[in-house]
């Protein structure tokens, strides 16, 4: 038998330690969420420089963001603070991100269009790191032309444009322009900063539970809660795929940078995963799919009655064989919750399907769990995952993964 190895954490306490990030404030009533996004990327462990426009001041006052951030906040161009005065060189040369939360209007007229007649716009053209904003303002501001062109632009120019969404304004309107709430920011700016071990890679990973219906209101399902699968698409986006993820229902929000495809039953899940399988790099089956559906489902509520009630069921589409028996499969990666016997089990169940990896656990010690242990089966023999989060799990299963990865793919 392989002796295991036990793969060490290398996830920092944190997920933003040792990171230094820039944030700026432009002026419109979402920067009190900056305050909070400050907050978060404290406590994350990111060394964080506040720098505000005057009109970001006349909604939040620098006395707030230094309390914050624990770090002097510039607004002047021509602070004495600076060395040399130069803050638009000084201020942006050892940050790993600039972000600007929010970005109005105009802020991005002027990205777009290369002007510079304030501290955060100059530091933003004489910048030399990644730059992202997130745009914030009325309706008809982010629908007007002229701001369309000038978010192409900064995409154009690869400046990562993190929203808006829709909902209600504080201007009484509903629609486009409201800023992404803090921790939306935070995960995209956790993506930016991780290290892109799949980038240009195509991800397909299935999560959560299937349904079976056995009438309208009734139905088969199981405890899967659908984190590791959610766990594991933030995982690889952080690392720079292009993630799609299949999801059976979960309360779960969609991680940031992924597109979702919500379904119900197994052969839903089956139709959405085979219908984009073949363009994916990697395959990732996550999901909890059940293994028998209801012959006969009724389409009314069956009525209660004395005598027993017989249920027919036939197996369901085995959805992981299915795609690693593509004739150009994608890297395929499986996931076995398993009550007892755990190795025997995964490794049976990796052998019958062929494929490269499997993660396995136990089921009692990881549904609904917001950690637990895995337990990765290549042919390199079976790598322990101690009890962590399940999204350092997720990075740790990422990075493995990354590595076995054919250097042509």
């Amino acid at each position: 038998m392989t002796e295991p190895m036990t793969v060490p954490i290398n996830e920092p306490m944190t997920e933003l330690a040792g990171k230094r990030i820039l944030l700026g404030l432009t002026g419109g009533i979402a920067a009190y969420k900056a305050a909070e996004l400050t907050r978060l990327f404290v406590r994350s462990g990111a060394d964080v420089q506040v720098v505000m426009t005057s009109a970001a001041c006349g909604f939040v006052t620098p006395a707030t963001m230094q309390a914050l951030s624990g770090k002097p906040v510039f607004t002047d161009m021509w602070d004495g603070r600076v060395p040399n005065n130069m803050g638009h060189i000084e201020l942006s040369r050892d940050r790993d991100l600039i972000i600007v939360a929010p970005a109005s209007a105009d802020f991005i007229a002027k990205l777009a269009n290369g002007l510079a007649d304030d501290l955060l716009s100059t530091l933003c053209l004489a910048r030399r790191g990644p730059l992202a904003v997130a745009p914030a303002m009325n309706v008809e501001m982010w629908n007007h032309p002229a701001t369309q062109r000038n978010v192409a632009q900064l995409r154009a120019d690869a400046i990562a444009v993190l929203g808006p969404a829709a909902g209600d304004q504080a201007c009484g309107e509903t629609g486009m322009g409201r800023m992404l709430e803090a921790e939306e920011l935070f995960r995209h700016a956790v993506i930016c900063l991780a290290p892109k071990l799949l980038a240009g890679k195509r991800v397909l990973v299935t999560a959560g539970p299937t349904y079976e219906p056995i009438d309208t209101v009734r139905g088969i399902t199981n405890q899967s809660s659908g984190k590791m699968g959610y766990a594991v698409a933030q995982a690889a986006a952080e690392a720079g795929a292009g993630v799609t993820l299949v999801s059976g229902k979960t309360s779960l929000p969609t991680p940031a940078g992924v597109e979702r495809i919500d379904v119900v039953t197994a052969r839903d899940m089956r139709d959405a995963v085979m219908a984009r399988a073949k363009r994916a790099d990697l395959f990732i089956a996550v999901a909890a799919v059940a293994d028998y559906h209801v012959v006969g489902a009724k389409t009314h509520k069956i009525k209660r009655s004395p005598g027993k009630l017989n249920i027919e069921l036939a197996p369901n589409p085995d959805i992981l064989g299915e795609v690693a028996a593509l004739r150009k499969a994608p890297f395929c990666v499986g996931f076995a919750a398993e009550t007892e016997n755990l190795e025997e089990y995964a490794q049976a169940k990796r052998r019958k399907k062929g494929i490269p990896l499997l993660a396995a656990n136990l089921a009692q010690e990881a549904f609904g769990q917001d950690d637990n242990a895995l337990t990765l089966f290549d042919d390199a023999g079976r790598h322990v995952l101690p009890r962590a989060p399940k999204i350092v799990l997720a990075r740790q299963l990422v990075a493995h993964m990354a590595r076995m990865l054919p250097k042509s793919r």
